[in-house]
């Protein structure tokens, strides 16, 4: 079972102030082009739209906005960048259809402790009409997917590599902490010429100047931040040192709490850094481990939604009736585990996607579920064991596998949303009359 981004409630509620707005033709009585990106455009009420969304979340945030020009320049970038991004879904066939847009939006109401009709409420009651809200969480799946599939689903990491990575994490400053964070990044664009990167350097000393006389920290990422944290103050929350690249770790080491780093140059910008706590992560790690298999039909534009279940139900009839599971799954599973007899092994919580988690999580043992949707297909799962297991001494390859997942990741999306972006037609008429 792929590992995939899950939509956090704090983080599908935060993209709302951030995601792009929808750009399907519609009728603007009055209205002005402040951005020409490829075939479509943001306009001046849209971007105001965000704009007032934006303000409203800073202050529910306790954070003073940034003068209203430097918030719009830096909001306008953003939903550029975000309408690449969809272009690219749309143009390559990637969608959300409205069963899983359907579930996204009850697990955010779930995770609120709301009912569906409750989060209409208390969105109507911020001024953000559930239409709109549906439309943005629709929008922040396909660019999740995006990510998944042209840089997530292609990084390997070997097993040379966890090795590499745990003896220079082990001789490094650092190792076993976990640090709490927030950051500014200035970004530079790729073969800037010298004098962008003077012009981008200024504005990271800027900033810095702004935080040492004293200014919050969250007013001054919302100001200055091209990184995507910047209208959450810049906060970076709680991370294991060998989750960050390794110059965070390097500079936060040697910082106090509460103090700011100088500023730090890198090949994708300038950083400024603050350490907010610092603790340590050795304490044994016990889970409960489910061994489970599955067996999935994957849904496309030949197999429909109606059709992938039917398929199931079907196999489930012939479960039910004697059929032996690990040849079904080798039979009709659309997955890898196939040639395993759908056998998924030993599975930590949070290794699955939450609905397919939820599911197996209710089963008793060797109980076949019902068809189970996930963004994958439709699923029937069966639970063979569940056990406490001690992981702490997998843990650090575990985690260090992950980290350099994460940190390819990262960083190959930004590059390739910034190419992307470089090899579309892209007009910003924000200061036109």
């Amino acid at each position: 079972m792929a590992l995939i981004s899950r939509l956090s409630l704090t983080g599908l509620c935060a993209a709302l102030m951030l995601s792009q707005p929808a750009f399907a033709a519609k009728v603007i009585t009055v209205d002005r082009i402040v951005a020409v990106i490829n075939k479509n455009v943001i306009t001046a009420r849209e971007l105001d739209e965000r704009l007032r969304l934006t303000q409203a979340n800073l202050k529910r945030q306790n954070v003073t906005p940034p003068a209203e020009d430097v918030l719009r320049a830096q909001l306008l970038d953003r939903m550029i960048n975000d309408e690449v991004q969809l272009q690219f879904a749309s143009d390559n066939g990637i969608r959300v259809d409205d069963a899983q847009l359907d579930a996204a939006l009850n697990r955010i109401a779930e995770q609120n402790q709301l009912t569906l009709p409750q989060l209409k409420e208390a969105l109507a009651k911020d001024g953000i009409p559930f239409d709109r809200f549906r439309d943005d969480i629709r929008r922040e799946i396909l660019m999740n997917r995006v990510k998944e599939r042209e840089v997530e689903d292609r990084i390997f990491i070997s097993d040379a590599e966890v090795d590499s990575f745990l003896k220079q994490q082990a001789a490094e400053q650092g190792h076993g902490s976990e640090f709490l964070l927030q950051n500014i990044v200035v970004t530079v664009p790729e073969q800037a010429s010298p004098e962008v990167v003077r012009e981008r350097e200024q504005r990271a000393q800027a900033a810095l100047a702004e935080l040492k006389a004293g200014k919050p920290f969250a007013e001054v990422a919302a100001a200055y931040s091209n990184a995507g944290n910047a209208m959450q103050g810049g906060q970076l929350g709680w991370r294991p040192g060998n989750r960050l690249p390794d110059i965070y770790v390097e500079v936060a080491s040697k910082l106090d709490k509460g103090q700011l780093s100088t500023l730090v140059k890198t090949a994708n910008g300038f950083h400024i850094i603050q350490l907010l706590d610092k603790r340590q992560s050795n304490d044994a790690l016990v889970v409960e481990q489910v061994h489970a298999r599955h067996i999935l039909i994957k849904t496309n534009e030949a197999v429909s939604e109606g059709d992938a279940k039917a398929r199931l139900v079907a196999i489930k009839e012939r479960l039910d009736n004697g059929g032996k599971f690990e040849e079904l799954a080798r039979l009709h599973s659309e997955d890898s585990s196939a040639s395993k007899g759908g056998d998924l092994g030993w599975l930590n919580p949070g290794d699955t996607v939450p609905e397919f988690e939820k599911a197996m999580n209710t089963l008793s043992l060797n109980q076949v579920s019902g068809p189970v949707r996930s963004q994958f297909g439709w699923h029937l799962i069966q639970v063979l064991e569940r056990r406490k297991q001690d992981v702490s001494g997998d843990r650090a390859r575990l985690e260090a596998r992950q980290a350099l997942k994460e940190r390819k990741a990262d960083e190959q999306y930004e590059e390739w949303v910034r190419q992307q972006r470089d090899s579309a037609f892209v007009e910003v008429k924000l200061q036109d009359e």
